[in-house]
């Protein structure tokens, strides 16, 4: 199947370097980054609130009416996430619980590359709040244009989510920052995380990949992909459209039409050839399609179709077909499935209510896109009186000495003898 040239090993050369000189020098390291890296040293690490503040007072105000309204939404579905503490009676005496319990403290990363991303901010920061995560940090990247700030609409959406702290630093620094630690030279105090989630580009995956075990990951988020999943019922136009609403994000993104009409792909092709010409980033737009990572791949038939699609594991699937909901109902991997002809995964970036936040690289086969559960672990409690124990008790002495380790039944004896 098609796929970007990545490589994050590579790139762990790179990052290991800034990782420890952050871990070392601190704010000193992070400032010196941002010259190299973003072109400009913010005035402080972190955003005051009054640049916050600002950045929502000067927001356009059908921005933020469209900000409230995707904030609304996930708010809606992430609320519904939220698992509850379950408890098994194994006997009179013996009750095994799970509670769910957030993480103390994450870092949300948010990246300023080659577009704005205030709706990475909502994706982040809803399900880590309804998960009830009592700390949080976002981080973006300091821009030239603004200061050194972040970019204002980014500031906006943390005001709107009723975050303040806030911090300029990007790419694998800002990971390092999150996971070491630092003192500001004004003395302001970011401390460590336990969990940093985010999409950033091939340095966030690799010092993330780094970093993994001192700190929880929620994935190594590659560039974006879509994979589209149709039949002759598709409009030629929606499927060209979805595929360039992808590839405008980078000029690795890929883009996969799987069809098994012929005639359909030949459509496609020629409104691509329009379509691409006359969308604003069309150099970006054309590489991604032309890129090894890009393809239409033509099936004998639908159930080859979906064979190929869950082979794939996109991060986005669309389905265009004449039974879309049933096919839709057989795919095992995918990052998010969007229904239909009036489902785009565009909106699922912004205002769906799902998360945006997802697997990529053929990661979908065996992981989830970040949601509430992201941010919550389940912590088993183990409450067993007397005769529980005695129930059970010999079983524990008999697998103890089955495995060469009597102590571990020894510890039950100390408590009833009559097993020795």
């Amino acid at each position: 199947m098609p796929r970007a040239e990545l490589d994050v090993d590579a790139a762990l050369g790179a990052v290991r370097p800034i990782c420890e000189d952050v871990r070392d020098r601190g704010a000193d390291a992070l400032y010196a980054a941002a010259e190299r890296f973003d072109g400009i040293a913010p005035p402080a690490l972190a955003v005051p609130a009054e640049v916050i503040a600002d950045a929502l007072a000067a927001l356009d105000p059908s921005v933020r009416a469209a900000l409230e309204e995707s904030i609304r939404r996930a708010r809606l579905v992430h609320a519904d996430q939220r698992r509850a503490t379950s408890s098994t009676r194994l006997s009179a005496g013996g009750v095994v619980q799970e509670r769910w319990v957030p993480v103390d403290r994450v870092g949300l990363y948010v990246p300023g590359g080659l577009a704005v991303y205030p709706s990475s901010v909502v994706m982040n920061v809803v399900p880590a709040q309804e998960a009830t995560v009592p700390s949080l940090a976002v981080a973006s990247p300091p821009q030239r244009d603004h200061g050194g700030w972040p970019h204002p609409t980014i500031l906006a959406a943390c005001a709107l989510l009723e975050v303040d702290e806030v911090y300029a630093m990007g790419g694998a620094q800002a990971v390092a920052a999150f996971a070491y630690g630092f003192e500001d030279t004004d003395g302001t105090v970011c401390e460590p995380v336990a969990l940093v989630t985010g999409p950033g580009n091939i340095y966030v995956a690799a010092a993330k990949r780094l970093l993994k075990g001192l700190i929880g990951i929620d994935a190594e988020a590659g560039p974006t992909e879509i994979a589209i999943l149709a039949d002759a019922t598709a409009d030629a136009e929606h499927v060209a459209a979805d595929l360039i609403s992808q590839a405008e994000h980078d000029p690795l993104a890929a883009a996969v039409l799987v069809t098994d009409d012929l005639a359909l792909a030949e459509r496609v092709e020629a409104v691509l050839t329009d379509r691409v010409a006359a969308t604003k980033h069309t150099e970006r737009v054309r590489t991604a399609l032309s890129g090894p990572q890009s393809a239409i791949v033509l099936v004998d038939d639908l159930d080859v179709g979906l064979d190929v699609v869950n082979a794939y594991a996109a991060e986005h699937l669309e389905i265009h077909t004449a039974d879309a909901p049933a096919l839709a109902a057989r795919v095992r991997n995918a990052g998010a499935i969007f229904v239909g002809t009036y489902s785009p995964v565009s909106l699922g970036d912004y205002c769906a209510g799902s998360n945006h936040v997802l697997p990529t690289g053929g990661c979908a086969c065996h992981s989830s896109g970040l949601s509430v559960q992201s941010f919550l672990r389940g912590i088993h409690v183990i409450t067993y009186d007397e005769a529980a124990l005695r129930e059970v008790g010999h079983h524990v002495v008999t697998l103890a000495r089955a495995e060469d380790l009597p102590a571990h039944g020894e510890a039950v004896i100390a408590r009833l003898p009559e097993l020795a």
